[in-house]
């Protein structure tokens, strides 16, 4: 297949590039391809002709969400319609994503592709705007995959990284330091959804609509982060903290852990969470002299 890649310098996009396949990607800087004007996505499928169109373009800074919200609805929302709208109009696949916020987080076991949303946030509402958006248009040649916690090498630039990256970070500066456990969710790695969403645009009978791809397994962050400390065996102590579901006067949704049920009954898995931060870990930080030898190992 040929398959024009929107969002080439993020965590998935980066994943994605990384993997060895047999297809053709096509994978345009920001200055080939302005998300901010829909004509330019519309000539990059005119003249690069795709079978698929893969759009890892997000508006994932949730307090900037909260702040400007028209900002995230330009990019989860808009942007996604004009694409769809542009797949459709051309007979491409489109692959998009969305989000565990779209959940509220009142239930106490994973949501499947049929569990009603309702996010309690601007971020949640801006991913759910854009799922409905991309449906509405071109229900029988759209894919909406929703993740959870998403971490890969590359790290999101909104957020100044990753979240285990950013752990890290706290054990080279604090002998101590707090994290949240009132939070109960799927954390994924990025390289483990790119080979997940290849597998599913692969599969002959993958049909339309709304897939979760998660590592499987659930854990607080609290727990991931402990998992972190232990693996690299670093020399500090993480302090669990009940926030509630709140950051500052933001809500998050308290249980948002996701089920791959639709990808599963196509026979495509992903690893368990504990699986995938090992890996990660093993082939980022203790395969690298240079990052090994900077960390605060215990005695």
């Amino acid at each position: 297949m040929r398959i024009l890649l929107i969002g080439r310098s993020g965590q998935l996009g980066t994943s994605l590039l990384s993997l060895e396949t047999k297809h053709e990607w096509i994978a345009p800087t920001r200055c080939e391809l302005d998300i901010g004007d829909s004509h330019s996505v519309l000539q990059a499928i005119e003249k690069y002709k795709p079978d698929v169109l893969i759009n890892t373009a997000a508006f994932h800074n949730l307090p900037a969400c909260e702040e400007t919200p028209e900002n995230a609805f330009a990019v989860n929302c808009v942007f996604v319609k004009n694409v769809a709208h542009a797949c459709k109009s051309l007979g491409v696949l489109f692959v998009t994503f969305s989000s565990d916020y779209v959940f509220d987080g009142k239930k106490s076991e994973p949501y499947t592709e049929h569990d009603k949303a309702a996010p309690i946030q601007m971020y949640g509402i801006s991913r759910l705007a854009g799922e409905c958006a991309a449906l509405s248009i071109a229900p029988e040649n759209t894919l909406i995959i929703r993740t959870c916690g998403l971490y890969g090498k590359k790290g999101a630039a909104s957020k100044g990284g990753n979240f285990v990256d950013n752990r890290v970070k706290d054990a080279l500066e604090y002998k101590e330091f707090d994290m949240g456990n009132d939070q109960i969710v799927s954390p994924t790695s990025a390289l483990d959804l790119a080979r997940a969403v290849l597998s599913l645009i692969e599969h002959p009978k993958h049909g339309y609509g709304i897939y979760h791809l998660v590592n499987e397994g659930a854990c607080t962050w609290y727990e991931f982060t402990c998992s972190i400390i232990d693996f690299l065996d670093l020399d500090t102590k993480v302090q669990p903290i009940d926030r509630g579901g709140l950051s500052g006067n933001m809500r998050r949704p308290c249980y948002s852990v996701l089920a791959n049920t639709r990808a599963r009954a196509l026979g495509i898995t992903l690893p368990h969470w504990q699986d995938a931060l090992r890996e990660y870990l093993a082939d980022k930080y203790l395969a690298d002299e240079h990052l090994l030898a900077k960390l605060p190992i215990r005695d």
